[in-house]
Order: structure tokens, then C-alpha cells, then sequence
């Protein structure tokens, strides 16, 4: 890559780092581990319905070969959209750590 796009990478990078940090750290408060615990525990729960559901399904369908209907996966698309759009947020949070875009409080000692 020459060095005129490597600069304009650079500065575009840095552009979308301030913008971010910009729009996301005013609306807000600093975070804790104790603040990012609820989170966890949501998509924790949202992967055990999930699966849960999965599993009920399978054990319906084990023994004549059969396969869910309609109507059941239909259930196990919502219940695996909610958990993946979980899992996305709680990696977009990571994400906005990572890059600075929150401030994160000390931890205690």
C-alpha cells in the first residue's frame, strides 16, 4: 500500500474512533464490571432458552425420526434471533471498550 492511502487509513480510523467515542460516551456512564453483569447474565439466559428449546425438540423428535414443525421452528428463530442479537450487542459493547468509545472505571483494589 503506498504511504498516501496508509495516511488517509490512518486519519480515517482516527475520524471514526472520535466520532464514536463523540456519540456514544456522553449518553453513557462510566462503566463498571458490576454495570456489564446484567448484560452477561441476559444473553446467558437468552443462549440457555435457546438451547433449552433445541434440546425439548430434539428429544420430541428422537424417537420417530420426525422433524419440527413450522409453527416449533418458527419458536427456535426467535428464540435464536434474540440471542444472537444479544450476543451481537454485548460484542459491540466489548468492542466500544476496546477501542475507547467508553470510559470504564477502576477497579476497586
Amino acid at each position: 500500500m503506498n504511504p498516501d492511502t496508509t495516511r488517509l487509513l490512518m486519519e480515517f480510523d482516527r475520524l471514526l474512533r472520535d466520532a464514536n467515542r463523540a456519540a456514544i460516551n456522553p449518553i453513557l456512564d462510566e462503566l463498571s464490571i458490576d454495570q456489564l453483569k446484567p448484560l452477561a447474565d441476559m444473553v446467558a439466559r437468552a443462549r440457555a432458552v435457546y438451547l433449552k428449546h433445541l434440546h425439548d425438540l430434539a428429544l420430541k423428535y428422537q424417537a420417530d425420526a420426525g422433524l419440527p414443525s413450522d409453527a416449533e421452528m418458527t419458536a427456535l428463530a426467535l428464540l435464536r434471533s434474540r440471542f444472537m442479537d444479544l450476543v451481537e450487542g454485548s460484542k459491540s459493547f466489548e468492542t466500544a471498550i476496546q477501542r475507547g468509545y467508553l470510559d470504564v472505571a477502576a477497579r476497586k483494589k
